[in-house]
């Protein structure tokens, strides 16, 4: 049987219907550890009486006794909102936690928004032209002269498109994701510096090559490279 704390309180003071007493009585008798709790509270209960049952003896003080024979009230003390005490400690603890962080963040922004040159690419991808060109690109159908063709399109190992490309500005390889066309090798080409991604040089069957350890698998196949591309390239 359960007993709360609430009921052996009620229990020891005797303050308990009979038939509920009658249960608690039992359980107690047979339970030393609920025993030893009614004790406890019978023992504090004494030494609280034997502090305060003096006072009971003591006089009404003399101010007190006129007010209640003149009928009237006692000073009604101020009640204090805690709601509104505990919202206002809120809020002005609210405004320096997050001022911090806030007012530097911001700042960051701004000082990107002002220094950052606008309409700027992401060097590691493909930019707008070259993007448009990996997207809708097919080997069977690019004219001989375009600006870009596409030498050939593969998976890599983490079954990524890739697509081996040659430009004015050098040739390449650029992997899809997320992001877009990820830059994998490219030539340096006329107006291309080295980086970590170009190879210095690199020419059509330097990137070939380089396409063949990438690869896993065979290029893809005609068909197959319309069904990439209608596909998005995912």
């Amino acid at each position: 049987m359960t007993i709360a704390r609430e009921e052996l309180a009620a229990f020891a003071d005797g303050e308990m219907p009979e038939a509920r007493a009658a249960e608690v009585a039992a359980a107690v008798e047979t339970d030393p550890a609920l025993a030893r709790e009614v004790e406890a509270h019978r023992a504090l209960r004494a030494r609280l009486s034997g502090h305060f049952a003096p006072m009971l003896d003591e006089p009404v003080p003399d101010r007190l006794a006129a007010m209640l024979q003149a009928g009237e009230a006692p000073p009604q003390a101020e009640v204090a909102d805690l709601a509104a005490a505990r919202e206002r400690r809120r809020e002005r603890r609210a405004v320096p936690r997050w001022g911090w962080v806030v007012g530097p963040a911001l700042a960051a922004s701004l000082a990107l928004v002002v220094f950052l040159p606008r309409g700027e690419e992401d060097p590691a991808y493909a930019g707008a032209s070259l993007a448009a060109a990996l997207d809708s690109t097919l080997v069977a159908e690019q004219a001989p002269d375009a600006d870009t063709r596409i030498l050939l399109s593969f998976r890599d190992a983490q079954g990524e498109f890739c697509r081996a490309f040659s430009r004015t500005q050098g040739s390449g390889i650029a992997c899809r994701d997320e992001q877009g066309w990820r830059i994998e090798a490219q030539g340096e080409g006329s107006a291309g510096a080295q980086s970590e991604y170009r190879m210095a040089g690199a020419d059509e069957a330097s990137i070939l090559a380089r396409a063949q350890e990438m690869a896993q698998g065979p290029a893809l196949d005609a068909e197959a490279e319309a069904a990439a591309r209608a596909a998005g390239w995912r």
